[in-house]
């Protein structure tokens, strides 16, 4: 498989979480990524070494202030979209992670490709769908 170059900009949207470990380890089954930092109050998630989304612990503020209002629900209204070549592979590990399946696989009548919609631990809309 040919390397594709980096675009100009890309995102990096970070979340808030309760408990940024186990959020984490959540992540990385699901998304087959790896920690590009770890720790209690900040993770980096990694996909073939690029950087595809941060975890932030909710009451934490470090240098720029907190993130969220503790006393609202996390995540409403966001949907974290994945797209990825090895759809099959990534509902494989979503089945054995045991994640809270919102819509099964399903053909998605807009975009003519396949998706799998599911929760994480802190209530955000995942969406694993075939590139």
């Amino acid at each position: 498989m040919t390397k594709q170059p980096m675009p100009g900009m890309r995102p990096q949207p970070m979340i808030c979480v309760v408990d940024v470990e186990r959020a984490g380890r959540w992540y990385r089954q699901v998304l087959g990524a790896t920690s590009g930092h770890g720790g209690p109050e900040y993770e980096q998630l990694l996909v073939d070494g690029h950087l595809i989304m941060q975890l932030h612990r909710l009451e934490v503020g470090h240098h720029h202030g907190a993130l969220a209002d503790s006393d609202r629900p996390v995540g409403n209204g966001v949907a974290l979209w994945f797209a990825t070549a090895a759809f099959d592979a990534a509902v494989e590990r979503v089945r054995a992670v045991g994640a809270h399946v919102v819509t099964d696989v399903h053909v998605n009548p807009n975009a003519g490709h396949r998706e799998i919609w599911l929760r994480d631990l802190d209530g955000y809309l995942v969406v694993i769908a075939e590139s």
